[in-house]
């Protein structure tokens, strides 16, 4: 399966954004090798943008300089131009020089021909000099009619690994006229500019991406059985948003076949799972010798497709285009994951090879009915620094400005019965916090008494200046505590986490301080570190370090990130389990959590887990006579050890047991509470308990993980699992055990059956683990987990046979991957 995302700055999870309604998707198929004459575009203009240089060549093509008089039309809107810093960090052309426009500005091409044409535009953004930083870029582009990019800001665009950003359209020229590229600053920004660094104009086959309406009926709708299918008119532009050469090299634009086109691999940004290789049967030759399953945005779109049937025969290209529909809500842009699912088909059930083939996808956004490409700039929280103004956003319409009056009457009410509340909230707040102060030194004023070496202060000020005011758009979360940001500080050098509490919520005090108390005293690899906190007049707020990855339920449900692999889903068990052992036995008192869950299992950057969120934690029993603490039962419905909220009595196994239903959200990929066939709330540990006694726990499994676990190894880790929910608390083991026990799983998933749970000592000795009983492998055991329906669970991969000259003389009309064809 295929899982497209958006390539968002360091966004390497984030899903793809769909800005308008309709897209096309172009799936390309080819049988063996083949060979025929490359295309050779009648319109070629490649433009190095700024360049003092009539013609420039790189990498075998001819790139002019931008004031030819064919390009820039008489009587040109004033323009600068400038040479790029650090310009050997990119390729000299088109990238060492810009052209910059303060005010509307025009390119216009005069072309050989009429038709469809690639128009490509090449950004690197940075700051040129003190006239021109990249903060300040904010632009529109149309061309022929139709808007490209509205307020654009090309820094929001990197990658994480790049440093320039290039967007391709189709779009058709008609006959006579002339192609016009307009750069438009924006008026709602102060200092604005456009500015560009490479343009090409390129010719297309006229039918490569359009219908051809005197032979062709268009494209099916998927997802819209019955309805005509959809014509894609030379009236629609499109923006190029995926071209991917599935199961080869990345293909640069000077090897495409003649219309300079960058094919990107397929592995292993996109590929969430493998497929089955084709294998390269020369007994394909009819229409039912290799036929399989399509779906697309998990809607089946081919019952029975047919490679042959699609092309005619071996040696023959061809692809398959779907229109797909992308509801929105409201109107609004969402982001989403659309997947491509290629299944195979039981020999004998419509095919005699069970087997897939693929080649290549292209993925293209239609223009609107407003003749609109553009969409939002990704999440400026990625961009600015507390030396950066804040980036700029568009101005309110009329009608936003009436809504939010009638919100501030509404709202206003409500303050006048707030206001009470918060001054009995302030007051009580003042008092613990002046107890709070006499537990360390005394700081500057206005600032709060904790070591500086363990817990820094901010001002208010500086808060502010990370989030832009609290602006909603820097939201990355929200809880019962108040909203979550993500900002920078230290001149924009650390990314943080920053927890603003509720203003006038008195639970909230309680929980700050206690979080501030015991975090500053605490450092673990597992546990979530505390930068420090705010506490100015009624501002409460913490400062972490922030966890690039989110949450681990992000990943299990309810969300569109790639489901995790199970030995990863291990890892980071394994991980807050360690941090939870910290937590029990590592610190300086006994620290029960008392909200384990799957939203406080953070993960950083390199998929790290750490344990947060402290506000409710408590130290254990203190003395040896002491089994529990008696305290008010707080935490999250669904983990809850019945022994605590039965009866008041909060033990370490409180921990354990919350600990044991992360494990079984882990392995079923479902929430604590989950609706049963009544449609009423059921609990995931009684369902998952009751399966478990029928030998049925593999029926509990998330689908993602079929085929990933062996038996001994899901056996073990049910078994865990069930021992940590045991009723009785004194059952229950220590998360010391449950870290051994994790890290067996792990050696289990990495196939080492030799091991057992107690180590070589105890291997030696022929001994059991006193938590859970050994584990055998059962012979004749009718569990086994395939990665499709098939039951089969063999893989393979099968390159193409002839020699590399061969390959070499390889090319396509349409289709530059298959220079080197192979398929998954």
């Amino acid at each position: 399966m295929w899982k497209l995302r958006n390539k968002e700055v360091a966004c390497s999870d984030a899903p793809l954004v769909i800005i308008n309604n309709m897209m096309i998707l172009s799936l390309i198929f080819v049988l063996q090798l083949m060979f025929v004459n490359s295309y050779v575009p009648t319109d070629d203009v490649a433009v190095s943008c700024g360049s003092s240089q009539d013609e420039t060549k790189f990498n075998g093509r001819i790139w002019v300089g931008d004031d030819v008089n064919t390009i820039i039309p008489h009587n040109m809107q004033p323009s600068v131009t400038a040479e790029a810093p650090n310009s050997v960090s990119v390729d000299a052309v088109p990238f060492v020089s810009a052209r910059f426009f303060r005010s509307k500005f025009t390119y216009s091409f005069r072309l050989k021909t009429n038709g469809p044409k690639f128009v490509r535009l090449h950004f690197y953004p940075t700051t040129y000099n003190d006239n021109f930083e990249a903060y300040n870029s904010l632009f529109s582009v149309t061309a022929a009619g139709f808007t490209l990019l509205k307020d654009f800001n090309a820094s929001l665009w990197l990658l994480s690994d790049t440093k320039t950003v290039s967007i391709e359209f189709c779009i058709n020229v008609e006959s006579g006229e002339r192609l016009n590229i307009t750069f438009i600053p924006s008026t709602n920004h102060h200092n604005a500019y456009a500015f560009i660094n490479g343009i090409e104009v390129v010719s297309m086959p006229p039918f490569l991406y359009y219908t051809d309406l005197s032979n062709d009926t268009g494209f099916e709708q998927v997802g819209s059985e019955g309805t005509l299918p959809y014509q894609l008119g030379s009236g629609n532009a499109l923006e190029t948003l995926y071209r991917i050469n599935v199961a080869g090299i990345q293909v640069p634009p000077s090897s495409d076949t003649g219309m300079f086109r960058d094919w990107e691999t397929d592995y292993p940004g996109y590929l969430e799972k493998r497929l089955h290789y084709c294998s390269w049967d020369e007994n394909i030759q009819t229409y039912g010798d290799l036929v399989f399953q399509i779906f697309i945005a998990d809607i089946m779109a081919e019952q029975g497709f047919s490679v042959i049937r699609l092309t005619g025969g071996r040696l023959v290209p061809g692809h398959k285009d779907y229109a797909v529909f992308i509801p929105g809500k409201n109107g609004i842009s969402e982001k989403l994951i659309l997947s491509i699912k290629l299944q195979r088909m039981r020999q004998g059930h419509g095919t005699s090879i069970s087997d897939v083939l693929l080649n290549g996808i292209e993925i293209f956004k239609i223009s609107d009915g407003s003749n609109n490409l553009a969409g939002p700039n990704p999440d400026p929280v990625l961009f600015l620094s507390p030396k950066s103004p804040p980036f700029p956003q568009s101005s309110k319409t009329s009608k936003e400005k009436i809504s939010i009056v009638v919100i501030i009457a509404v709202v206003a009410a409500v303050i006048i019965c707030l206001m009470l509340a918060s001054i009995i909230g302030v007051i009580i707040f003042r008092r613990r916090r002046r107890s709070f102060g006499k537990k360390g030194s005394t700081k500057k004023e206005g600032s709060s008494s904790l070591p500086s070496h363990l817990c820094r202060y901010f001002t208010i000020a500086e808060i502010r200046a990370a989030t832009n005011n609290f602006d909603d758009v820097f939201i990355v979360g929200v809880g019962g505590f108040g909203n979550v940001y993500k900002g920078y500080v230290d001149d924009g050098a650390t990314p943080v986490a920053i927890k603003r509490l509720k203003p006038g919520s008195q639970q909230g005090i309680t929980e700050f301080l206690n979080e501030i108390d015991m975090l500053s005293q605490l450092r673990h690899l597992h546990l979530v570190s505390l930068i420090g906190y705010c506490n100015d007049g009624v501002e409460m707020i913490l400062v972490y370090d922030f966890m690039q990855r989110g949450t681990l339920r992000e990943y299990l449900y309810g969300s569109d990130n790639n489901p995790l692999p199970w030995k990863q889903r291990l890892e980071i068990l394994l991980g807050a389990a360690r941090g939870l052992h910290y937590l029990h036995a590592g610190a300086k008192h006994n620290i029960i959590h008392r909200d384990v869950k799957s939203t406080n299992i953070l993960l950083d950057e390199k998929w790290v887990a750490k344990v947060s969120d402290f506000g409710l934690s408590k130290v254990g029993p203190t003395g040896t006579s002491q089994t529990h603490v008696s305290t008010m039962v707080k935490g999250s419905l669904g983990y809850l050890d019945p022994e605590y909220y039965k009866r008041q009595r909060l033990t370490l196994k409180s921990d354990v047991y919350s600990f044991g239903v992360v494990l079984l959200e882990v392995l079923c990929a479902r929430p604590p509470l989950i609706r049963n066939v009544d449609k009423h709330k059921a609990s995931l540990v009684d369902w998952v308990r009751k399966l478990n006694d029928q030998g049925k726990l593999d029926h509990t499994v998330d689908i993602f993980l079929k085929g990933s676990i062996t038996p001994e190894c899901l056996k073990w880790y049910g078994q865990l699992a069930m021992s940590c929910l045991h009723d009785d608390g004194n059952q229950r083991p220590s998360m010391n055990d449950v870290v051994g026990a994790l890290e067996f799983a792990m050696q289990l998933a990495e196939g080492d059956k030799d091991n057992s749970f107690g180590g070589a000592q105890d291997k030696e000795k022929g001994a059991e683990s006193p938590l859970i009983p050994q584990l055998t492998s059962d012979e004749g055991s009718d569990v086994l987990f395939t990665s499709d329906e098939s039951g089969t669970k063999d893989s393979r991969v099968t390159t193409i046979s002839g020699s590399s000259e061969e390959r070499a003389m390889i090319s396509g009309l349409v289709f530059s991957e298959i220079g080197d064809p192979r398929a998954r």
